[in-house]
């Protein structure tokens, strides 16, 4: 996709696209979730493209931000009921935000998947760059993957623009609100991590059991 770089001042040498999809995509987010997940989306834009530039890959920064923006969009309350895991529930508005704005096909693709895949370890890397990138972002900024990566400078400059104050108790108390309601969507993935530590009474689907209770005869 086109991309206009902004006017302003870039943030450890990465700049916001200046698209209207873009500004449109950081209304939306900051008026519809908690500055904890603004902020953290934030970060993981800014840490996703600093990492593609260290490894030298081509992405679209559009991309990767409107990926960046939405990926946590999915824990928000109106989606507790869907049945769905969150990542589905924030790749699905994506892909409806950007068709409103008659992204193509292929574009809207690799949000959908970028987001869908962000909580997924050891396939985004093998995937296109705003793939990869966006979760490349969030495990640095949640896991602090490869975090000697990013220069200190670098990291300093993206945490003063967007501050992390006591955000890896909150980020996980954002996680358990978002997926509680729907435990059943955990089995197989890193937040029944998150549950098995945050929801008592909660039992995780165990893969080898289903296997041995399933209706084969044998």
């Amino acid at each position: 996709m086109k991309t206009v770089t902004s006017t302003h001042p870039p943030t450890a040498g990465v700049r916001v696209p200046d698209t209207r999809l873009a500004r449109e995509a950081t209304e939306l987010v900051r008026d519809t979730t908690s500055r904890l997940i603004y902020d953290h989306s934030r970060r993981v834009y800014f840490f996703g493209a600093l990492q593609g530039r260290a490894r030298d890959l081509s992405f679209d920064p559009e991309l990767l931000y409107i990926g960046a923006m939405f990926h946590d969009l999915g824990l928000g309350e109106r989606f507790h009921d869907s049945g769905r895991r969150f990542e589905v529930d924030g790749a699905d508005e994506a892909r409806r935000f950007l068709r409103s704005h008659e992204v193509p096909e292929d574009s809207v693709r690799r949000v959908w998947t970028a987001i869908a895949l962000h909580t997924t370890p050891g396939i985004p890397a093998f995937m296109e760059p705003e793939v990869a990138l966006v979760t490349a972002g969030v495990e640095y900024d949640v896991l602090g993957i490869d975090f000697t990566g990013i220069s200190a400078a670098d990291r300093a400059e993206v945490v003063t623009l967007h501050p992390r104050p006591d955000f890896k108790r909150r980020i996980l108390d954002a996680f358990a609100e978002g997926i509680r309601p729907k435990p059943e969507t955990t089995f197989g993935n890193v937040k029944a991590d998150v549950l098995a530590h945050y929801a008592p009474g909660f039992e995780r689907g165990d893969f080898v059991q289903t296997i041995l209770d399933s209706p084969w005869p044998e």
